[in-house]
């Protein structure tokens, strides 16, 4: 899947709170909001709060989440080429569905503009800057409001995909009311960006991921839709080391297995993974996993064996993608580097049994494969 042509760094999963989306954190009494606290200096210091009662009194937010020149500058002092970035959390999720409609609307309208008017790379003319755009998925929302958004960020030229939560429309991504969406999304051929959002950071994203991801694989939704692309925060959570163990369970339970064409553990393959683990070890056991998966699929002969380690490394590697998380987990000091860029980096390099090129696809030429980043 690597680019042979373009050798750049793509950073997949970086975040942005767009002014519009600003503004309404900053008029909100209850949370999600962002409100203003002083510190012991006297200064005054802007918090995101999400949750009620959150005991560190909300995430430090500034300039680096909402200014544009901020993210040229982070992706400046850390040689990234090209960002497609992405509204993190909480979404739309706390607005009524004719809110969340309209916003939508109009934040992809927004982002299209901070994409398209943002700097070239000069060595090949295109934007450093693409886009995922937002659903207004809400409980009891309408299917036709979410199609239209699909529709509307299909139409614009620098959003490639769509970033979506774990909820669904309320009631999770295997929910069959989001059939027509799944339908709309592939037939667009945008990528779909999942990240958890509601479980307590550190772990809980990543296996709030693995939970949401594995309901939508066993509700048959990759049967029914096989070219959806779905790209997954964090390496997947935990799901390409509880893929044959889910396999296993589902074996006694035939209602399941009867949904399912193939083994489980061939949907991973099926899926893409960011590489924002952090160490060489996980990132190898996942390209592993993906690599695998081909000899899950229905009626192939095939044991794991047969092929070399490097080789299946190799295969897997095709699948992910770096990535940044950022502005989240900020350095210390302004001068340092972030270690999510940093150690990410240094993990793909140190991954064993990918080769050169396979580690120049996950910096950046499988994201312009997938993201089809041409001039």
């Amino acid at each position: 899947m690597a680019s042979t042509k373009l050798k750049l760094l793509v950073d997949v999963h970086s975040h942005v709170y767009l002014p519009r989306y600003t503004a309404l954190l900053r008029s909100r009494s209850s949370v999600p909001l962002i409100k203003s606290l002083a510190t012991p200096d006297g200064e005054s210091e802007d918090r995101l709060v999400i949750l009620d009662n959150e005991p560190s009194g909300g995430r430090p937010v500034g300039p680096q989440y909402w200014d544009r020149n901020e993210k040229l500058k982070f992706m400046d002092k850390h040689g990234i080429d090209v960002t497609v970035v992405s509204t993190a959390n909480p979404w739309l999720d706390f607005l009524p569905p004719p809110d969340a409609q309209k916003l939508a609307l109009e934040l992809n309208e927004d982002l299209e503009k901070y994409c398209s008017t943002s700097p070239k790379v000069a060595s090949v003319q295109i934007p450093r800057l693409y886009g995922f755009g937002l659903l207004p998925l809400v409980p009891d929302v309408s299917v036709e409001s979410v199609l239209a958004s699909v529709n509307q960020i299909s139409q614009l030229p620098h959003l490639r995909g769509v970033i979506m939560g774990t909820r669904g429309v309320g009631k999770g991504l295997d929910d069959p009311a989001l059939d027509p969406v799944w339908s709309a999304i592939e037939k667009a051929g945008l990528v779909a960006f999942h990240n958890g959002h509601v479980l307590p950071l550190a772990l809980g994203f990543p296996f709030e991921t693995t939970t949401a991801i594995t309901r939508l694989i066993l509700a048959g939704v990759l049967d029914r839709f096989p070219s959806l692309k779905l790209l997954l925060a964090h390496s997947g959570g935990a799901l390409t080391a509880l893929s044959s163990r889910l396999s296993s369970c589902i074996v006694h339970d035939p209602v399941v297995a009867s949904r399912l064409e193939h083994d489980a553990r061939y949907y991973i393959g099926k899926l893409y993974l960011d590489a924002v683990a952090y160490g060489p070890e996980e990132l190898g056991f996942a390209s592993e996993a993906v690599a695998r998966s081909s000899r899950y699929k229905t009626g192939v002969q095939e044991t794991a064996t047969q092929t070399p380690l490097d080789v299946k490394r190799s295969l897997g590697s095709k699948r992910m993608l770096f990535g940044t998380d950022h502005p989240f987990f900020p350095p210390l000091s302004a001068t340092e580097k972030w270690k999510s860029v940093v150690e990410n980096l240094q993990a793909i390099e140190d991954v064993q049994g990918w080769s050169s090129a396979d580690k120049d696809g996950v910096r950046g030429g499988n994201a312009v494969e997938l993201f089809n980043l041409v001039p």
